[in-house]
């Protein structure tokens, strides 16, 4: 496979991993996949799903002065943290960012894994990372985030389906994240978004001044059963959606799309 990019991963952030994990294992129906105790040089602890072949990723501070820690105070606890997309060459898409003057905020080295995360304030309403896993260029292959083992705790039925950010101007906030990102606008219905692999990118008008990463979009095999155990869970349900980790988790029965492969 050549250039390619697609939307991997999502990370959230809270004050404290638990009840989270348990709440979306019990959501899921699937288990933790990998926790990566390389993140505590961040001060910081994790837990990571796969769902289908992408990810939702939950951190949590250990110390106080954390980015982590910090993010959370400045928003309130709304909105992801992170969007992670798994690409061919990080550092190429790192320069064509630096030369719209996104900034570079960190760069990851570890076991065949490189990406550069890019400055959030500069991204705008999230952190977006860009990394490459040496031998990942298949959608079922390695993804070092997730671990050695994560397609044996995938469920394949499930989809990660796409993210959608927040903004006062969301039109202008999505060009801009095209820009980055090197994606063409596309539209479906008027609904103007951009496709990065299996995962669509959208972006709504907020009720504030802020911009955020707002609502995670996944296929579940049973919406009616995730909804019951979000229920039970103390979790307020709506139409499949209910708020968890500063985003609003949203559940669909919609298939995957054709053609969406990779």
């Amino acid at each position: 496979m050549g250039e390619f990019l697609r939307l991997r991963q999502v990370c959230l952030v809270a004050p404290r991993l638990e009840p989270l994990v348990r709440d979306l294992e019990a959501v899921l129906g699937v288990p933790v996949c990998h926790r990566d105790e390389n993140v505590a040089q961040y001060g910081l602890e994790n837990a990571l799903f796969a769902i289908g072949t992408g990810f939702l990723e939950i951190v949590a501070p250990i110390q106080p002065g954390t980015a982590a820690e910090r993010f959370i105070e400045r928003s309130g606890g709304r909105g992801g943290y992170m969007a992670i997309f798994d690409c061919a060459d990080p550092e190429a898409r790192a320069r064509h960012a630096e030369a719209l003057g996104v900034r570079r905020a960190n760069v990851i080295q570890q076991d065949g894994y490189h990406s550069v995360q890019l400055h959030p304030r500069d991204c705008r309403a999230a952190m977006i990372e860009l990394g490459h896993t040496a031998g990942g260029e298949r959608l079922d292959g390695p993804y070092w985030p997730a671990g050695p083992d994560w397609t044996a705790n995938a469920d394949p039925d499930q989809a990660f389906l796409g993210i959608e950010l927040e903004s006062p101007d969301p039109d202008g906030l999505l060009r801009h994240w095209a820009g980055i990102l090197q994606l063409p606008v596309s539209a479906s219905e008027g609904q103007p978004y951009l496709a990065a692999g299996v995962a669509r990118i959208k972006a709504r008008r907020s009720g504030d001044d802020r911009e955020r990463l707002a609502a995670v979009d996944v296929q579940v095999q049973d919406v009616a059963r995730a909804e019951r155990e979000a229920g039970a869970r103390g979790y307020s349900v709506a139409a499949g959606a209910f708020p968890f980790g500063g985003v609003t988790l949203r559940l669909t029965h919609v298939a995957k799309r054709p053609g969406d492969a990779g």
